[in-house]
């Protein structure tokens, strides 16, 4: 049987004009005389709404755009051919910016916090989210929080998608994930973090899969989301809900940059679910999609030939 494709939504409330460069060397007190810039469209909805859609999804992002920053924002995004949501953000798109050592090799990034929302501008968020989702649609809300945002957005945001029968997929960290993490009423469909998140929130390490697993599991009775997904980073992904504990492998690839990754994940995930091939085999869509990305420079994302010639290597199998 032939599922119709379910719509994607990406939802970023703290989008960021990414910048980068390169210099000879970072040091203090004198002018680095800097490499033209690379301007990218930064936040990590919008990056799961790029791979999403370079895998062929009805993918859209909604994001919240002002001031001169946020135009040549819009822009990179009206290059890359991505339907926009548009929300007026309550002052202007913050910039992140990078800098390349080219002696070293290391990268320094400086990230802006971005402008302070009001409860005003949540309520509008949150209505404008739900009058953009169609019946059984797919929501993905991932990237950091603007200030002034509490952190029971996301619950928030499952709430008012209730009527639309939505999956909600949150990918977040901080103290949103931790409230998450203690059980919410709606829950989201999925909830991703990686390692280090999980093992702050267990108070233990997670050495083995089996033990990730576990902790997803705890985290699914908990109430934290109907799925739970935790990345190992080059030793894959777990992931425990209603299908059991299920492993996929990260592909055996040289890393060039780690930057984009979980985001990448996170659209191939999504899409998996949108085309109805069910959780498993789209969490081995993921961990391919990530195995890709890590090849690519900077803030380049995967593509799609790049995520078909890796997924063998990413099989999803029960953990017994």
């Amino acid at each position: 049987m032939v599922h119709p494709m379910k719509d994607i939504l990406t939802v970023t409330l703290n989008p960021a004009l990414d910048i980068s460069t390169t210099t000879d060397r970072v040091i203090a007190g004198p002018k680095l005389r800097c490499d033209p810039i690379v301007v990218d469209p930064g936040g990590g909805g919008i990056n799961v709404a790029r791979v999403a859609a370079e895998m062929g999804a009805h993918a859209r992002a909604f994001v919240a755009l002002a001031g001169p920053s946020g135009m040549r924002l819009e822009a990179t995004l009206s290059e890359l051919g991505i339907p926009l949501v548009r929300m007026k953000a309550p002052d202007e798109t913050r910039e992140s910016f990078a800098v390349h050592d080219r002696e070293t090799g290391a990268q320094y990034r400086f990230v802006l916090p971005g402008p302070q929302w009001s409860e005003e501008d949540v309520a509008e968020s949150l209505q404008a989210i739900a009058a953009s989702v169609p019946k059984g649609g797919i929501v993905v809300l991932s990237g950091s929080q603007p200030p002034g945002v509490s952190v029971h957005y996301a619950t928030e945001l499952c709430r008012v998608l209730l009527p639309q029968e939505a999956e909600v997929i949150v990918d977040t960290s901080g103290a949103a994930l931790e409230y998450l993490a203690a059980g919410t009423d709606p829950a989201p469909a999925v909830l991703r973090m990686d390692s280090e998140e999980a093992e702050q929130l267990a108070g233990r390490p997670l050495v083995t899969r089996r033990e990730s697993a576990e902790f997803a599991a705890e985290l699914v009775a908990r109430g934290a989301a109907k799925r739970v997904i935790l990345a190992r980073g080059a030793d894959g992904s777990v992931m425990a809900g209603p299908d059991g504990l299920t492993q996929v492998s990260a592909a055996k690839v040289s890393v060039v940059s780690a930057v984009g990754a979980g985001d990448s994940f996170v659209g191939a995930f999504a899409y998996g679910l949108a085309t109805g091939i069910g959780a498993p085999d789209a969490l081995a869509l993921g961990a391919a999609a990530a195995s890709a990305t890590v090849t690519t420079p900077g803030t380049q994302l995967c593509r799609h030939q790049m995520i078909s010639e890796l997924l063998p290597q990413c099989g999803a199998s029960e953990i017994d």
